[in-house]
């Protein structure tokens, strides 16, 4: 379970928000703070960031006292990049840290251009959940709020209570419904396979037909173990399909599998690469199983 949990600060209103929901994650034990100093770039007046890493201290210690009140181990690391090619990146920063303290998640912001165009991921959250050998949840939140509104949309404890699961039958999306189904908390699973091979009419029902089948089977296990489960079987673009059930169920979360050998695949690598996590106004948690292969 994700009982070690990376979150990487920037302190902005964004990231509080998603502090804010870290006594959500379910099995969450022990916290790791994460601030990136980018310094790679000195003014002309010489090194001019003493004073904000030691106010990044301050702002750390605050965080951590926070957490620590819940309940929650917690632990500091603030990073310095002095120069980017010799030290890297701030995404390599938050890579090498997951492994140093083998955090079981990896919880990062995805921030918005604005209240009407669609999130976009930005590049260190993309190169993360990219790289990452680790379970990464991007967290997703109205940008109109950001400044005016520092407290989280899912407050109330909601955040894996309604689950978006889609499922491709590959054998690293039936690994990811395994795991989910150990996740404490879980009210509701709404299970979604897309088809988007078929061409012919017969085709497109046959395919529905068997998905339906294999749709029932995996709800039979999955209210065994006391969870509440809805199917939708829908035709068309996979990515589409996603974004428009997680709308219409009002899903707290969606939980996908960073591999896959169909369209759960294509949406992670290649042209179309995290067009669902980067369109989603809703969180979403990518779950990595240690036999899976890299996505690079």
């Amino acid at each position: 379970m994700f009982d070690n949990v990376l979150v990487a600060l920037d302190f902005s209103a964004y990231s509080q928000k998603i502090l804010d929901c870290i006594s959500e994650i379910p099995g969450v034990k022990e916290v790791v703070l994460l601030h990136v100093v980018d310094a790679s770039h000195p003014s002309k007046l010489g090194w001019t960031h003493g004073p904000y890493i030691e106010n990044a201290k301050i702002l750390m210690a605050e965080k951590k006292e926070a957490l620590e009140h819940l309940g929650l181990k917690v632990h500091i690391k603030i990073d310095v990049i002095v120069n980017v090619i010799t030290q890297g990146t701030v995404s390599q920063a938050i890579l090498e840290a997951a492994e140093t303290h083998n955090v079981s998640l990896i919880v990062m912001g995805a921030r918005g251009i604005n209240p009407i165009q669609e999130l976009l991921l930005g590049s260190v959250s993309s190169t993360v959940l990219r790289q990452a050998k680790t379970n990464v949840l991007v967290m997703h939140f109205n940008p109109v709020e950001e400044e005016a509104d520092a407290t989280s949309d899912f407050s109330s404890g909601k955040l894996f209570s309604r689950l978006l699961v889609p499922t491709d039958f590959s054998e690293s999306a039936s690994d990811a419904v395994s795991f989910i189904k150990t996740i404490p908390g879980i009210n509701e699973i709404i299970l979604l396979h897309v088809v988007n091979r078929v061409e012919s009419k017969s085709e497109i029902e046959a395919a529905v037909q068997e998905a339906q089948t294999r749709l029932a089977d995996m709800k039979k296990d999955l209210t065994s173990s006391g969870i509440s489960v809805n199917l939708h079987v829908r035709v068309g673009d996979p990515t589409e399909m996603t974004l428009s059930v997680a709308k219409e169920d009002d899903v707290s979360l969606i939980a996908m599998s960073a591999y896959g050998t169909d369209w759960i695949h294509k949406m992670l690598v290649g042209s179309t690469t995290f067009t669902v996590v980067r369109r989603t106004r809703k969180p979403v948690l990518i779950i990595r199983s240690r036999q899976g292969k890299d996505i690079n």
